[in-house]
């Protein structure tokens, strides 16, 4: 049977939906053309008409990884400083519990040796996801939801480090569905460590 006829656009978007959903139970680093291909139902041939290599289609993969959270970051609520950083944290955990593909496909990225384009993508996003935490967290000092002593920078790295240990716990038990009432623990944790007060 014929698969119906779609766009170039939305053939590449169907690629990257494709890989982010084997990558949820496939380890991304020996993903292969084929098993991509398959899983659409298309022949190879077929999938490099849209991507001219293999790189191009993993490029494509972090590049929607990373507009479509920033994307979620982006369209937050206006608010007090920590109640936005409350709910990065959620939007974040909503997008790893939605496509848990994703925190394999970065996770396994960040730890290629050398340097590579997708490895560039995905270092560029942490840095931004890092670069809004700190502008809360300096937000929320100037004012007066934390400490006035509060070291900002450490903070930043106890939020991310939050994030990534819950991540990295999902992975290793292949179940993220404790991440949203732990999450809400743990950043009730991150506030009193700061001397703001308790959530409510």
């Amino acid at each position: 049977m014929n698969r119906p006829y779609l766009s170039a656009e939305l053939r590449r978007a169907e690629a990257v939906a494709t890989v982010i959903e084997l990558a949820a139970s496939h380890d991304p680093a020996v993903l292969t053309t084929g098993q991509i291909a398959a899983a659409m139902g298309v022949s190879q041939g077929a999938l490099f008409r849209h991507f001219p290599d293999k790189l191009a289609i993993w490029t494509a993969v972090l590049e929607w990884t990373s507009g479509e959270l920033n994307h979620r970051f982006d369209t937050l609520s206006e608010g007090p400083p920590l109640a936005r950083l409350e709910a990065m944290l959620a939007a974040h955990v909503d997008f790893v519990i939605e496509r848990p593909g994703v925190p394999r496909v970065l996770f396994g990225e960040l730890q290629r040796a050398g340097d590579t384009p997708t490895k560039a993508i995905a270092r560029q996003l942490m840095a931004g996801y890092r670069a809004r935490v700190a502008q809360e967290l300096h937000a929320a000092r100037d004012a007066g939801e934390v400490g006035e002593a509060t070291d900002v920078e450490a903070a930043t790295v106890l939020f991310l480090s939050m994030v990534q240990g819950m991540v990295m716990q999902g992975l290793a038990i292949d179940d993220f569905s404790a991440m949203p009432i732990l999450a809400r623990r743990l950043f009730d944790l991150f506030r009193r460590s700061l001397g703001a007060s308790p959530c409510a």
